[in-house]
């Protein structure tokens, strides 16, 4: 699986909306909390909005509702993959990526057989406290050896100044949170990215 090196992570069908057009071509709806009625309309709203520009969207977690509205990629956190179907993911037709925070939640992570597997956090991150310390650079290295051809995505704390650091260790994505969301002027910090990622797309 070929994913793109920049990877969107926001939570709501209007980041899309805002952000998708501009020429980003995978990202994640990671929505924590609204009823499943919401839910859905959200997924039915970034879904439309994907298939018109072309971007590959990931459902964060709810793989049920994924399924019923006919999504076809997933990505699942350590605690979503232990309480997930993965064989009813599977024959659903369904990619999905699992996040990774150690040597044994990679293990339990590749025992599923991901279409990628993710590691984090890299640097520091303000979007949720972390049990673990921040993973370094090196340690991308280290992963991708590990996973072999899966495709490695890097997260947590990740800027576009440090961007190429994270693929000269083998990362093939850079997902990307707070720096956008959290920027005052998040359609230039996008047009940045896709340009700094260019050379790996």
């Amino acid at each position: 699986m070929k994913l793109d090196p920049f990877y969107l992570i926001v939570d709501s069908a209007a980041w899309i909306e805002r952000l998708v057009p501009l020429g980003v071509k995978l990202v994640q709806l990671r929505i924590k909390t609204v009823d499943e009625a919401g839910l859905r309309v959200e997924i039915r709203k970034a879904k439309a909005l994907c298939a018109q520009h072309h971007c590959q969207l990931v459902i964060n977690d709810h793989w049920r509702v994924a399924i019923e509205e006919g999504c076809d990629f997933v990505h699942l956190g350590q605690e979503d993959l232990a309480r997930a179907d993965v064989k009813t993911i599977r024959r659903a037709g369904i990619a999905m990526g699992l996040s990774t925070h150690d040597d044994a939640e990679l293990k339990s992570a590749l025992a599923a057989d991901p279409d990628y597997v993710a590691l984090g956090p890299i640097y520091p991150t303000t979007l949720k406290t972390m049990k673990w310390d921040p993973q370094g650079l090196d340690r991308i290295a280290v992963w991708k050896q590990r996973v072999g051809e899966l495709p490695l995505v890097a997260i947590g704390g990740l800027t576009v100044e440090r961007a190429t650091g994270v693929f000269a260790r083998g990362a093939e994505s850079a997902a990307v949170v707070t720096d956008i969301v959290g920027n005052a002027r998040p359609e230039v910090r996008v047009l940045k990215w896709l340009a700094a990622t260019a050379p790996w797309r």
